[in-house]
């Protein structure tokens, strides 16, 4: 089929994920066709670089042969079988054993899944249990972040704290939400410093609304991803600590499905702001995005509890730790330790991207550019005094997009914040060409609202 016919078929049988079908309908799918190191090319032959790593997955790029021959090669000696019923398989094992060394060291146990999102009612699951098991019923609420994203499923829908997505659905009633550390959007006169006790401080308030005794757990992204690459102040966090050391019986849950295996220049967002969460969850760069695979990693308190004296955790899933998955699962994080890609990232790229992604707040319609570890965040504005944006009827992050695409980068807009997280593997001389093309991006942007 020519490009015409793909995006007659696609329009009429296939329904895409976060997607306004009548708007797509009208303009037609990009046919992505291949993809190499840290470049994709659509139908067209325009070739882009990915700033997105895929969808924040890709992180080692398009090119390893090694988890593409470690996939083929468990498929043709035992493509699947199930973990149910005291059943195993090599791979699963070798994986979660390599998974007990990268993560946290009083995390000793996984279970899989095949996503975040699953990951996510994986932890729902856990949370429950572990406080029925320790005769504590009434420990129920989880308390989570507005504008927090932790999956699209009822139950990782709800732990999110999108607007959007809980109109059009009914949210379980026992998640709760709190304010996010949003600063150049919700941080009025507030410095920074100031802005991240505050936010943290709200999740204390939360908890004494409720009841110390009825809150189960808290979960929370170490940076929100998909929210828009919200950095949250470097006073955030250890505020959080400060909370959660008063309350020993209210578990941390950490999502980990973007910023775990490299992203923010250690393995994990949760060793980067040196926390220690009682379930973590992982997805996306743990294959490379080569192959479906999530998880929660389970520390050593709640672990001890479920097996110890648990019986039987009525719980999984079909494909939970299937055997190719997990080789490149295995594959991937031997790239990472054996190439020092993750060293790299802290010691090089980062520091280099910091340095190059801060010159764009000097456009005219950049009111703030952020960045840490190999992510980074432009909000687009049209006062940068007063913060004000452009008018509502008009998508400034839409048209940047279009933008941004056009001049051969793919950024995401998030809103009005337009949001990157290359792969891994990015060089200087990328970074250059991506801060360059984005530069030419917000130029054209600029041209186009004026």
């Amino acid at each position: 089929m020519n490009k015409s016919e793909l995006q007659q078929h696609d329009r009429e049988h296939l329904l895409h994920p976060f997607t306004d079908f009548c708007d797509l309908g009208k303009q037609g799918t990009r046919v992505i066709t291949s993809a190499e190191g840290a470049y994709i090319t659509d139908i067209d032959g325009h070739k882009m670089l990915d700033g997105m790593s895929g969808l924040w997955c890709c992180n080692l790029g398009y090119s390893r042969k090694e988890i593409s021959d470690a996939i083929y090669k468990q498929l043709n000696t035992l493509p699947f079988y199930n973990s149910f019923f005291q059943c195993t398989t090599i791979p699963s094992i070798e994986l979660a054993d390599a998974l007990a060394e990268v993560t946290p060291a009083h995390m000793n146990n996984v279970f899989f899944t095949g996503s975040g999102s699953e990951a996510n009612d994986t932890n729902l699951r856990l949370i429950r249990r572990y406080w029925d098991l320790n005769e504590r019923p009434e420990k129920r609420i989880v308390i989570s972040r507005k504008n927090g994203y932790h999956g699209s499923t009822i139950a990782g829908a709800s732990l999110g704290g999108m607007s959007g997505m809980h109109k059009q659905f009914q949210a379980l009633d026992y998640i709760e939400h709190i304010q996010q550390p949003y600063w150049f959007g919700e941080g009025g006169d507030m410095s920074p410093e100031e802005f991240g006790v505050y936010a943290a401080r709200c999740l204390d308030e939360k908890i004494q609304e409720l009841g110390p005794e009825k809150v189960a757990a808290f979960i929370a992204e170490p940076i929100q991803g998909a929210g828009g690459v919200i950095i949250p102040p470097e006073t955030y966090w250890p505020e959080v600590k400060k909370v959660l050391d008063q309350y020993e019986d209210i578990l941390l849950v950490m999502d980990e499905v973007i910023f775990g295996f490299g992203r923010t220049g250690e393995w994990f967002g949760a060793d980067y702001y040196g926390m220690q969460p009682d379930l973590m969850t992982f997805a996306k760069a743990v294959t490379n995005g080569y192959f479906p695979l999530g998880g929660t990693m389970i520390s050593d308190r709640v672990a001890d509890v479920v097996k110890a004296r648990g019986g039987e955790f009525t719980h999984g899933y079909t494909y939970s730790a299937h055997p190719a998955a997990c080789m490149a699962g295995l594959a991937t994080i031997n790239i990472l330790r054996n190439e020092k890609i993750i060293e790299n990232v802290r010691d090089n790229t980062a520091p280099y991207l910091a340095k190059r992604w801060a010159e764009l707040a000097e456009h005219p319609i950049v009111g703030e550019a952020r960045s840490l570890g190999l992510v980074g965040a432009l909000e687009l504005v049209k006062d940068k005094g007063s913060r004000a944006r452009f008018d509502d009827k008009c998508s400034a992050g839409g048209i940047c997009r279009d933008m941004s695409i056009r001049n051969g980068l793919v950024m995401r807009a998030t809103g009005d914040t337009m949001i990157i997280a290359p792969p891994l593997i990015i060089t200087n001389a990328q970074v250059d060409e991506l801060v360059e093309k984005a530069r030419r991006a917000l130029d054209d942007t600029a041209k186009a609202l004026a």
